[in-house]
Order: structure tokens, then C-alpha cells, then sequence
């Protein structure tokens, strides 16, 4: 090869590599720019065992990028702290062992301004790797899984961050002005035509495994309601004893809401002590205050939005469906997400035809989770823009309900 042809192959790879490092440098930003709200107290509290502190979400998407790139592809890199791997590893069983994700809260060390050096240690490395000879294409593909592994973990701490606040009886306020769901769309519903639709995606930018490969499924004449269902509507459903009605669960819905009694969304307040008030009141990021009747209803379980759909006589979408219906109203590229909320899908959470998982070192991303959990779709109001994408598929447990979760209704 001449040299001018080298330098030509190498051009377009310093371009990408200063691209992808501004990436970077921002979604790292991005992640302390959501913690500037908090009190050094907030980043260690796990109220439930699925929430995590906000410092572990830090020191994890942290190691992400020591344990995946850095420790196999930055020359002469020196570990941080030799006992964080097993502190801030989530699940990758092949990285070596984790903590057990519920006794995260139990961890008063390492401190937050250990963290916050271990991030600064671990960010002045991956610049200094993505600006130099050892930068390959494979660690510009590894660096661009850990941006949006980065983004996945802003919407979680959010998430958590909600939670935390909202199990202290004095209901402190996040922001003044809270991010919030945000209906826009007109009443009345979308047809989908009977055929073969595609879905899924083939894209040679950024997707995760669990989205590929693109492939047809047939679809019968189906409708997707434009709106999402709101607080109002949903409150009618409490108050026509939906929560009493063992008719409208399923089995193990039925036994979540005995067993827990459940008897309406998380974070909706019932200012009567024996509970058989109007709810008329909700935890937001600003605090407590009157519920909103026109936003759409937030926090629901598949628990209950499979019950809502039975019991106003339609059903929960099919996430196929639902991504048909993303693609019919979405014509930006890339698609802008919308400012609502996920919305449960009665589809399990299962591989594509032809799924394969990612190559060594993530190939533990998504595929272990397939079993036992229900697909959401569409993303939300804290969903980063550059992170989302028609065919991304979310999934939780259908007891779960502390994400950003609402309701879509579908008829066939």
C-alpha cells in the first residue's frame, strides 16, 4: 500500500475517532449534569431492590468502559482500584463476580468523590486512547456500545432518583420544573393493514443486538389508539373497582395486587387514612401536588395495564404492531422520541429470528434477560434523543412499575 493510500484509510478513521470522543465527552457530562440536583445523601439510598443508588450508576457505566475497552486495548493502563470490578459490575457473569444488586444501598464506600475520581481517571484515559494509534475500529464500536449504555443508565438514574425521593414522607423536590410526560397527539386511533410488515433493523449505525435482524412477521387488521390513556381515565378504572374485580387479572396479577395491596399507580396519594379516598394527588420530580387528569397515567405495571385494556374492552398492542405504528408516525431521521412514555406491549420478551447475540466482551448484553419479561416500546420523555431508535425494545418484569411505564390501547 502507497502512503497516500494509508493516509486516505486513515483520515476518515481520526474524523470518526474525534466524533465519537465528543460523544463521549458529553454523554460522561450528561450523567453528572443529572446528579447536580442531589445531596450527598441521595447518592447512596436504595429504597427497593431494583433501584439503584445513584453513585453505583455512576461507578458502573465508570467500569463499562475500564473493564471493556480500556483493561484489553489502552497500552500500559493502570486499574483504578482493583476492588471496584466486583462493586460495579451488574451481571456480566464472565467479567467475575458482582454484588448482589439489592445490597447496593449498603455500601457507604467508595465515597462519591471516589467516584468522582474514578470517572475522571477513567475518562482522561478513553481520550487518550480514542486520540491515539491504538484507537481500532473494534474499540470505536466498544466505545460506541458504552455512550449508549452511558445514555441507557441516565434514564435509569431518573428513574431511581424518583424513587429515592419518593419513599422520604417529606417528598422533596428534584426540580422546580419537572421532566414530565407530554400528550400531543389528537384523539382517535391508527389502522394497521393486514400483511407482511418488516420490523426490526439491518442499520449499519448503532443498534443493540436484541433489535436484529430485520425480519417479516405477518400482521392481521389491527388499530393503535393515538393517545396514550390518561390519569382521568385511569382513575375511572379505580373507581369502578377495578382493583377489586379478580375477573380482570390474570392469575398472577391477581395475586400481585392481593399480595401488595395494590390499588392504584405508584406515586398517586390518598390523603384519607383508610385509604377509600378519591386519588386525587401525585409525587412528581417537584414534589407532591394535584394530579395532573389530562397527562398521560405513569408508572403502571403490565399487571395493570393488561387489566385497564380488559376492562375497557380492548387489548394491550403486540410489540410489532406498536413498532408499525412508530413507523407511520415518525418521519424525521433520526426519529425524535416522543415526549410520553413506554408503553407495555402484550408481547414476551423473546429473540428475533436469527438472533444473534453481540461478539465477546457483550455478549452477556441482552440475551440472558429473554425470559419472564414483557416488552415495552416507544420510548419517553427522558429517553436521550440520540439514543433512541423505532426498533429499540425495552423489557421489564410485569410486577415492575417504577420506570417511565404508561398505557397504549389496541383493538383488533
Amino acid at each position: 500500500m502507497t502512503e497516500a493510500a494509508a493516509r486516505s484509510i486513515e483520515a476518515p478513521s481520526c474524523t470518526q475517532a474525534h466524533t465519537i470522543a465528543a460523544r463521549l465527552s458529553a454523554a460522561r457530562e450528561e450523567s453528572l449534569h443529572l446528579c447536580d440536583r442531589l445531596e450527598t445523601e441521595d447518592y447512596v439510598v436504595q429504597p427497593m431492590p431494583e433501584v439503584s443508588p445513584p453513585k453505583w450508576h455512576l461507578g458502573h457505566t465508570t467500569w463499562f468502559f475500564e473493564q471493556f475497552i480500556l483493561r484489553g486495548y489502552a497500552p500500559d493502563y493502570p486499574v483504578f482500584h482493583a476492588g471496584y470490578a466486583l462493586l460495579f459490575n451488574s451481571y456480566y457473569k464472565s467479567a467475575g463476580p458482582h454484588w448482589q444488586q439489592s445490597r447496593r444501598g449498603a455500601l457507604s464506600r467508595p465515597t462519591v468523590r471516589e467516584i468522582l475520581a474514578y470517572r475522571h481517571h477513567v475518562d482522561l484515559a478513553m481520550m487518550t486512547l480514542l486520540h491515539s494509534p491504538a484507537c481500532t475500529p473494534e474499540v470505536l464500536m466498544l466505545t460506541k456500545a458504552g455512550i449508549q449504555h452511558e445514555q441507557q443508565h441516565q434514564e435509569l438514574l431518573l428513574m431511581d432518583i424518583k424513587a429515592i425521593l419518593g419513599a422520604n414522607p417529606l417528598m422533596p423536590r428534584y426540580s422546580t420544573r419537572p421532566p414530565a410526560p407530554v400528550e400531543t397527539a389528537a384523539a382517535g386511533w391508527s389502522h394497521i393493514a393486514a400483511g407482511l410488515h418488516a420490523i426490526g433493523t439491518d442499520a449499519t449505525d448503532f443498534a443493540y443486538d436484541n433489535e436484529r435482524p430485520r425480519h417479516r412477521v405477518w400482521l392481521e387488521d389491527a388499530a393503535i389508539s393515538a393517545c396514550m390513556v390518561s390519569n382521568s381515565e385511569y382513575r375511572e378504572f379505580i373507581k369502578d373497582g377495578g382493583y377489586e374485580n379478580p375477573r380482570l387479572w390474570t392469575s398472577k396479577g391477581w395475586d400481585w395486587v392481593q399480595m401488595n395491596n395494590i390499588r392504584a399507580p405508584l406515586y398517586w396519594l390518598n390523603d384519607e387514612e383508610n385509604g377509600n379516598g378519591e386519588w386525587k394527588r401525585e409525587f412528581t420530580f417537584s414534589g407532591a401536588g394535584a394530579l395532573d387528569e389530562a397527562a398521560p397515567v405513569m408508572h403502571i405495571s403490565w399487571f395493570e395495564a393488561d387489566a385497564y385494556a380488559r376492562w375497557r374492552g380492548y387489548r394491550l398492542p403486540t410489540e410489532q404492531e406498536y413498532e408499525i405504528f412508530l413507523a407511520q408516525h415518525q418521519h424525521q431521521h433520526p426519529p425524535t422520541p416522543p415526549r410520553g412514555l413506554w408503553c407495555w406491549t402484550s408481547s414476551q420478551y423473546s429473540p428475533y429470528p436469527g438472533f444473534h447475540p453481540f461478539a465477546v466482551p457483550l455478549a452477556e448484553y441482552n440475551g440472558k434477560f429473554m425470559c419472564n419479561q414483557f416488552v415495552l416500546r416507544g420510548g419517553c420523555f427522558a429517553t436521550p434523543r440520540d439514543h433512541y431508535r423505532i426498533s429499540y425494545r425495552n423489557f421489564y418484569e410485569p410486577q415492575q412499575r417504577w420506570m417511565f411505564s404508561g398505557i397504549r390501547l389496541a383493538r383488533d
